[in-house]
């Protein structure tokens, strides 16, 4: 059975709002990275929390934000993908010279958006250790069925 490294990292949210367009970089709600680290590489699960900062979060409040019908203040899931020592298909461009998660190798990087919905409705629905447990298989499923 492999052994896992699992990291839960919040990237704080931001206000770099500024009135010189080439210094604007807008506001931004907090990130959740949820990384599952293995011998063979590592996967990764990105979720926007939209929990801005609270001056942001009340000026959003005022102006009734909603996208397509849903809260500008909803969790969002970003992406699963994963992160490899070596390419995982042919002509794979490398994305990182040295990955954190990678304990700085060289890095060859691919993500989904759309499957992203998958751990994000295992989480909200089962809790954290399913979701873990989730990622367990899609890291299997990137690194160990793949083995040369």
């Amino acid at each position: 059975m492999p052994k896992f490294e699992r990291i839960v990292n919040v990237v704080p949210a931001y206000d770099k709002r500024d009135p010189d367009p080439k210094k604007n970089y807008g506001i931004h709600g907090a990130h959740l990275h949820f990384i599952l680290k293995g011998d063979l590489g590592a996967v990764e699960f990105n979720i926007g929390t939209n929990w801005y900062l609270p001056h942001v979060a009340e000026e959003l409040r005022l102006k009734d934000n909603h996208y397509g019908g849903r809260s500008c203040f909803e969790p969002t899931p970003y992406s699963i993908g994963y992160h490899s020592p070596k390419p995982t298909y042919e002509d794979q461009v490398m994305s990182a010279v040295e990955c954190k998660y990678l304990n700085g190798k060289s890095c060859y990087f691919g993500d989904s958006v759309t499957y992203s919905d998958v751990p994000f409705q295992i989480l909200i629905s089962m809790g954290s250790e399913a979701m873990w447990c989730w990622m367990e298989k899609y890291y299997k499923e990137r690194f160990e069925d793949k083995r040369d």
